[in-house]
């Protein structure tokens, strides 16, 4: 269970007095609860990457209600993201945390599972930080995963199959 609560402008950094009620209440049961302003998530909609990032510190936040929203829903769902990239398109799947390998490939089409060989992974971080997949290669971050690797939040993949 994911409790979301609106609250005014104000109270979006912290909540209100009804909005604890609702956290503890949701700590008794197991659950989880956030805080966001349906205002400031309807006002942020319109605005530029840059233009958010200030708005949302001048009102006291550091992210967005709805990304706040999406990672509590993730968690509670037990999900991870990977991410494919190549040089026309990235993209970005989600499955469930725990899922190897031939079966995110299975995110696309069955036939990658069956005729799977191996993953060439990177880690998100050192994937942005060695500037992509050619930079990750001669820094020798990449690795080549088989069919037992467990898919973690943030890899970068590319797989191999067998036609």
């Amino acid at each position: 269970m994911l409790y979301v609560c609106n609250v005014e402008e104000a109270s979006a950094a912290n909540g209100n007095a009804y909005s604890r009620k609702v956290d503890e209440r949701a700590k008794l049961e197991g659950a989880a609860a956030i805080v966001i302003s349906a205002k400031i998530e309807s006002e942020i909609a319109v605005l530029s990457r840059d233009e958010r990032t200030e708005y949302l510190a001048a009102v006291g936040l550091n992210e967005a209600g709805l990304d706040r929203l999406i990672r509590a829903g993730y968690a509670l769902l037990d999900l991870v993201t990977f991410f494919t990239a190549g040089p026309k398109e990235a993209r970005a799947w989600t499955v469930t945390r725990g899922t190897k390998a031939p079966q995110a490939a299975a995110s696309f089409t069955s036939d990658f599972e069956h005729g799977f060989i191996r993953a060439e992974t990177i880690a998100y971080d050192d994937y942005v930080a060695c500037g992509g997949e050619a930079g990750t290669r001669d820094a020798g971050k990449m690795r080549l995963e088989g069919k037992d690797y467990v898919v973690l939040d943030g890899d970068v993949m590319h797989f191999r199959f067998a036609t």
